[in-house]
């Protein structure tokens, strides 16, 4: 009851890449780049490990930016032109990110969640001069991602999550499409999958378009019906910090929700009472069995420490409603 997880991505340590920042240059190159990304994965582990968060990711230390470190690896994307373009038919390489996820799988024994950028985040990230239509090309690239998360959930990992940040922003085209495109991506997977769909890093820019967003934010309203009728099994939403109306999370009956109860636009550390009190509010809407207390988006440009802090704050505030509830039940 109440596992803590996060979004996906952690801070990478100063030797592997420039702080604060994304789309951070790599510090080394070659075998030390290997060898640098083997151990951030191993420390990303075992800092969550050691914050008390419950299912746990590689942190995404293998990757510059979610959504390219996965298209690094196919072909027919040209990235010479001023924005990555599909210019041929679109196949893997080889396996994506067999390497980093064996590597967190062996040396965590805690539930493992890996994180794959979803088909319509990455046909809104990229142009497209080949396929000629959006959801031909979503469909391509969402083939793509079940052959790789076929691949990884037969390593060991627990959890695929898909993160579809675009779903806040083409709402209508969710149900058009978007939900079919996720259907084919986690297609026959025999494990847990997740869609993670939040209002951004937080960046200025992101921070500026919330701005602009009004008293509430009403795009969950939009498209939570679809999810829930959906064969997705969990949801990863942001409500930390946020002007999302918490009863929306009603529309999610059936689905498992990770609650966003961490904001990653603040430099302040959460107090485990503060994380409750979020907790706590959702749980008028969604059983505790199925929340699950996360983080609202990646914290990949955040400080090291800030994000540590963070975390533990999470487990924290999570451990607090547990003991109230069993109190409670006694």
């Amino acid at each position: 009851m109440l596992e803590t997880t996060i979004a996906g991505s952690l801070p990478k340590p100063a030797w592997l890449a420039k702080p604060k920042m994304l789309w951070a240059p790599w510090q080394v190159t070659g075998e030390e780049l290997a060898e640098a990304k083997r151990d951030a994965t191993l420390l990303a582990l075992k800092e969550q490990e050691d914050a008390g968060i419950d299912i746990v990711t590689d942190g995404e230390q293998s990757r510059q930016h979610f959504v390219h470190g996965f298209l690094d690896h196919i072909e027919g994307v040209d990235f010479g032109r001023r924005v990555p373009t599909v210019t041929g038919p679109l196949r893997r390489s080889g396996s994506v990110h067999a390497v980093e996820a064996g590597i967190a799988r062996a040396h965590t024994k805690r539930q493992l969640k890996f994180t794959l950028p979803g088909p319509m985040t990455i046909v809104d990230t990229i142009a497209d001069a080949y396929y000629g239509d959006k959801v031909k090309l979503a469909m391509a690239f969402a083939g793509l991602l079940n052959e790789e998360a076929r691949e990884l959930a037969a390593i060991g990992v627990d959890v695929i999550q898909f993160d579809e940040p675009a779903f806040n922003v083409y709402t209508e085209a969710v149900a058009e499409w978007g939900i079919a495109a996720l259907h084919r991506a986690a297609e026959s997977l025999a494990c847990m999958t997740a869609v993670h769909i939040c209002y951004g890093y937080g960046i200025k820019a992101n921070i500026d378009w919330k701005a602009s967003l009004g008293g509430e934010w009403r795009q969950y309203e939009a498209i939570f019906p679809a999810l829930a009728a959906s064969r997705i099994d969990q949801v990863s939403v942001e409500c930390a910090g946020a002007k999302v109306p918490i009863e929306l999370l009603g529309l999610l009956a059936g689905k498992d929700v990770l609650l966003g109860a961490i904001d990653v636009a603040s430099e302040h550390v959460e107090t485990p009472e503060e994380v409750a009190a979020t907790i706590e509010r959702a749980l008028s809407f969604v059983p505790a069995e199925r929340l699950l207390p996360c983080s609202n988006c990646g914290m990949a440009p955040m400080g090291r420490s800030l994000a540590i802090g963070k975390l533990a704050a999470l487990a924290a505030g999570a451990a607090l409603v547990r003991d109230r509830i069993g109190g409670k039940l006694r």
